[in-house]
């Protein structure tokens, strides 16, 4: 990489300003990343903590995408899918929007009844009996509301029996109580769905006329607004890194034609064409992998702070991802633009430099 770091050494200015350019895409990539997995966790994140392995709809209409709004399964659905083969265990649970008034605030949730084995991880408390509920600490905090005092949820007065772990149903927080108590406050005997566990089956092998079963993965489709909300963010977490492929790739185009001279003459001299490809390439990686470290080393301090104002999740996968993204479609867009250096003809070059 003799040439290339002659090249870095004298174009400081060229170079910093494409760096920065990619600081700047890998930080709003990195950022969006981030908002949109946290986004999807405050759709999903109650579904996805189940233990189960699959979800248990009724069938739609003609026409009609699964919902979990519009899903209403019969009571004795989770006793026939608990007895088919390959079902290790069922448990119906049904959902509802609603809210929580406590001393503090009055607090949208979504209040789930069922099992207390569908509840996430207790962090204080016991499992509520009959006629309690277990709050998220995103709600106990919101509402003011403590282990043992009673809060008003969907017009009951119900007693708190344990604060467990957040998780968020169509981005409101939830609240967990008994299958009784809920087909009560809903004035319903149906259930929304039934979790199931397998062994030795799949999802689909389940479904019947009025039953269409789904892995919990594919059962995020049926949150509501979810898939939309996803693919939006995604497309332009898409798009920016397709902007960052033509930056990267019109900038070694151009550096390339201004160079096409010089090259030649190594290449008179006895270089190899892929010498002189490797080193564009490392060239071209250097800058890319500066750029992005500083570009997502940003994102990271950036998002610390946005998580506590917004819905924003930032783990390894939502920052590798985007960062060894942006390096390899960089690479590649580099690849194209320098794929003419392997073909150089070091006396037309002379002559068109002259």
């Amino acid at each position: 990489m003799f040439i290339a770091w002659r090249d870095l050494a004298f174009a400081k200015g060229r170079f910093g300003l494409l760096g920065g350019v990619i600081a700047l895409m890998t930080f709003m990539v990195v950022m969006l990343s981030g908002l949109t997995a946290g986004l999807g966790a405050a759709s999903v994140s109650a579904v996805s903590s189940l233990p189960v392995d699959a979800i248990a709809f009724s069938q739609p209409a003609d026409g009609q995408d699964v919902s979990f709004t519009d899903s209403s399964l019969s009571a004795r659905a989770a006793d026939r899918l608990g007895g088919r083969t390959g079902v290790h265990a069922a448990y119906p649970f049904g959902l509802r929007p609603t809210q929580v008034e406590g001393p503090g605030a009055t607090v949208a949730v979504t209040l789930l009844g069922g099992d207390p084995a569908l509840y996430p991880a207790r962090t204080a408390g016991a499992t509520p009996a009959p006629g309690q509920v277990a709050i998220t600490a995103e709600v106990a905090d919101a509402a003011g509301l403590h282990v043992g005092e009673l809060a008003t949820v969907g017009g009951s007065r119900l007693r708190v029996a344990a604060v467990v772990d957040d998780a968020s149903f169509s981005h409101l927080p939830m609240v967990y109580t008994d299958l009784a108590t809920w087909q009560r406050l809903a004035h319903s005997e149906r259930v929304t769905a039934v979790g199931l566990r397998l062994s030795g089956t799949s999802p689909g092998a389940l479904d019947t006329d009025t039953v269409h079963v789904l892995s919990k993965k594919d059962a995020f489709a049926a949150v509501g607004s979810y898939t939309s909300e996803q693919g939006s963010l995604n497309l332009m977490r898409g798009l920016l890194i397709v902007v960052s492929v033509l930056v990267v790739g019109s900038f070694f185009t151009v550096w390339t034609m201004q160079r096409a001279g010089d090259l030649a003459v190594v290449r008179a001299i006895g270089a190899s064409r892929g010498y002189l490809l490797a080193d564009a390439l490392g060239q071209a990686a250097v800058v890319l992998l500066a750029g992005s470290a500083l570009g997502a080393g940003a994102a990271v301090a950036a998002g610390l702070v946005a998580a506590q104002v917004v819905p924003f999740h930032l783990a390894a996968p939502t920052l590798l991802v985007p960062l060894a993204a942006m390096a390899g479609t960089g690479l590649v867009g580099a690849a194209v633009s320098v794929r003419r250096i392997g073909s150089v003809d070091p006396l037309t070059a002379l002559g068109a430099a002259r």
